[in-house]
């Protein structure tokens, strides 16, 4: 008589989310890379491009260096606040990918082209190093990386 032991169940389901975490991140970068802001694709079918969008300035015409006004600077100051713990908790890929998700998120729900700042990434270091530069020093420390866009893939 033989007994045949099969694989562990627990095993298959941590093989499976390690796997679907960086799947799933890639997926949500190329929806969000391959829409604009309003969720429409970023050609108009003739081959040319959109042009990029930005965000409204602030009341008087005031901009930070990234070129938001400072109430969608501090959106995106508060959303890595509050998903920074998360970022020192996990290890560095998924605090990368939280990373990703935050500004993608930020970057849609704000009007801001995400091809463009995918193309220009060191504006969410200058947005984050005016508005909120602690906040953008304990996410680089959290992360180990230098700087925000080092941490970004393409959006």
């Amino acid at each position: 008589m033989t007994v045949t032991v099969s694989p562990s169940p627990t095993r298959h389901r941590v093989r499976f989310r390690r796997a679907a975490l960086p799947l799933a991140a890639l997926a949500l970068a190329a929806t969000a890379s391959a829409c604009t802001s309003t969720g429409t694709p970023e050609s108009t079918g003739q081959g040319s491009p959109v042009p990029p969008a930005t965000a409204a300035p602030a009341p008087g015409g005031a901009t930070l260096p990234g070129g938001v006004s400072a109430a969608v600077a501090q959106k995106l100051c508060d959303s890595l606040e509050s998903q920074l713990q998360s970022m020192r908790t996990y290890t560095l890929t998924p605090g990368k990918i939280t990373l990703n998700g935050v500004v993608a998120t930020w970057a849609t729900q704000n009007g801001i082209n995400v091809v463009d700042l995918a193309t220009h990434k060191e504006r969410v270091d200058a947005i984050t190093q005016a508005q909120c530069p602690q906040v953008r020093t304990d996410v680089t420390k959290a992360l180990e990386i230098p700087d925000l866009a080092s941490g970004l893939l393409g959006i």
